[in-house]
């Protein structure tokens, strides 16, 4: 049984979701690091909100983690590459809490506006400065999205027609600091900006100057560079709003991106879905049982070529036919890659193998084909290396059992045992008996013994299956037998 630890204040209805679909759940916050460090390798999947920092110290310890689970949609809070060269999807909920965060940004903006905080708070000490709080409308002025503009421009003509300019992108190293001196300067003078994004989107310190100059009419702050924000540049100003990153708290968002984290993390450890992953390719819960069985055959097939053919990949060319066609590839494309590059590179996995494949300068494509095909459904994995392209096709028998049947474009049919030989040699008379009394030599036994060859005298392939390993010094001889070209040994474990 999966185990998910819960550790921020989620709603109660989360544990609850976990336990319907069959998983053991424990609540636990307010954890300190070392503290969830000491227990994390007992957890599947991690649910979170903000305050949990999923650091490369914890994805370290996380030896049995498979998800983290962000409820919201901020995830400067995990280390995303750490995760991903783990093998560990992160999701986040980007919808669940969009329409309270935009209503918010809707709200300061006309606070902002019309100056209601300092209103407010002159009326309530029994003032009546009525002619003190001349303010805008917003009727007829421009407003300047950025991250979610509906008429599209440049940066740079946004800043200069805006009368508001309000943020909706995440914090990346590109977006960091988007809005700059620089980019200030650019902006009309009397424009007001309200950040309801992320810390960091804005230099506090160059609003704080155009600010104080007068260039910016006024601001209105939800997040902050460095939060708690106890104490923050822009707190002395008059024209500041700011509000303590209350975007997504109110009841209906917190219960919507609770219930939400909870279903995405268990439809994947339960049935294989992936669901806003911002490290792998979504598979909805309808897709996943449809392809596991063509995930498991291209680990297998990547498998088979990554053992034989380890070193000097430049190119994987991944082709779907027949029914396969119809999939979405990136899943088996992913499991593919994983199976081709695990022999040689450690640490490759389904989540990271498309990364590592380009930071290895391996190009990866695929080609879906509409056409006849000799199967009712076929997967072929061509690769190209420093001498040459090797390739195996596949297909599924019965509808989930992977299976070869063709290695090197001959036509060849085998399962994926624990343990194979796989034989390149001439179509001569005496081959087989001479591999056999070698193996009876050894004391190993044939299981299975399948053949295929190009013509009769010329090139053949045999795929050999044998009850328990080989011997190390029986390889060696098995390659200086005449007829054989090459000869390996291949282990193969249906793990996807």
């Amino acid at each position: 049984m999966p185990k998910v630890l819960i550790s921020d204040k989620l709603s109660p209805r989360a544990a609850t979701i976990f336990e319907e679909h069959g998983i053991d759940v424990d609540v636990k916050t307010g954890l300190s690091p070392d503290e969830l460090k000491a227990i994390i390798a007992d957890y599947d999947g991690l649910a979170i909100r903000s305050a949990t920092k999923v650091t490369l110290d914890i994805l370290n310890a996380a030896t049995n983690l498979k998800v983290v689970g962000r409820a919201g949609i901020g995830v400067d809070n995990v280390d995303i590459a750490a995760a991903t060269k783990r093998g560990v999807i992160v999701m986040n909920t980007p919808h669940g809490n969009s329409v309270t965060t935009a209503e918010h940004a809707i709200t300061l903006m006309l606070s902002l506006a019309r100056q209601i905080p300092d209103a407010n708070e002159s009326t309530k000490a029994g003032k009546w400065e009525k002619s003190r709080f001349m303010g805008t409308e917003i009727t007829g002025k421009t407003l300047g999205l950025i991250g979610c503009g509906i008429e599209k421009l440049g940066l740079d003509e946004l800043l200069a027609r805006a009368d508001f300019i309000t943020l909706h992108t995440p914090l990346t190293d590109a977006t960091r600091n988007i809005i700059s001196a620089d980019a200030l300067n650019k902006t009309k003078k009397g424009v007001r900006i309200v950040n309801c994004a992320r810390g960091g989107l804005v230099d506090e310190l160059a609003m704080a100057a155009a600010l104080k100059s007068g260039h910016v009419a006024g601001a209105a702050f939800d997040v902050f560079e460095v939060e708690p924000a106890t104490d923050n540049v822009l707190f002395g100003f008059d024209n500041v709003i700011a509000t303590p990153h209350l975007g997504a708290s109110t009841i209906e968002a917190q219960e919507k991106v609770a219930l939400q984290v909870a279903e995405q993390m268990a439809d994947y450890l339960m049935k294989g879905a992936v669901t806003n992953a911002l490290n792998m390719a979504s598979v909805s819960a309808e897709e996943a049982p449809i392809l596991k069985p063509y995930m498991a055959l291209g680990g297998l097939l990547g498998s088979f070529l990554g053992q034989v053919e380890a070193d000097g990949i430049t190119s994987v060319v991944i082709e779907f036919d027949g029914k396969a066609a119809a999939l979405n590839p990136e899943p088996v494309v992913a499991t593919t890659l994983a199976g081709l590059l695990g022999p040689a590179m450690e640490s490759v996995n389904m989540v990271n193998a498309a990364a590592v494949a380009s930071a290895n300068g391996i190009a990866v494509s695929t080609v879906r084909h509409d056409r006849q095909c000799d199967y009712e459904t076929l997967l072929r994995v061509t690769i190209s290396h420093n001498s040459g392209d090797r390739t195996i096709a596949g297909t599924l028998v019965g509808g989930n059992k992977p299976r070869i049947v063709e290695v090197q474009h001959i036509a060849v049919e085998s399962d994926f045992p624990p343990h194979l030989l796989y034989l390149r040699n001439y179509d001569k008379p005496g081959f087989i008996g001479d591999l056999g009394s070698l193996c009876g030599k050894h004391g190993i036994n044939i299981a299975t013994f399948h053949l295929g060859r190009r013509e009769a005298g010329g090139e053949a392939i045999a795929l050999v299956e044998i009850d328990g390993g080989l011997p190390k010094t029986m390889l060696p001889e098995i390659r200086a037998l005449d007829q054989v070209v090459r000869a390996d040994a291949l282990h193969f474990a249906l793990d996807i």
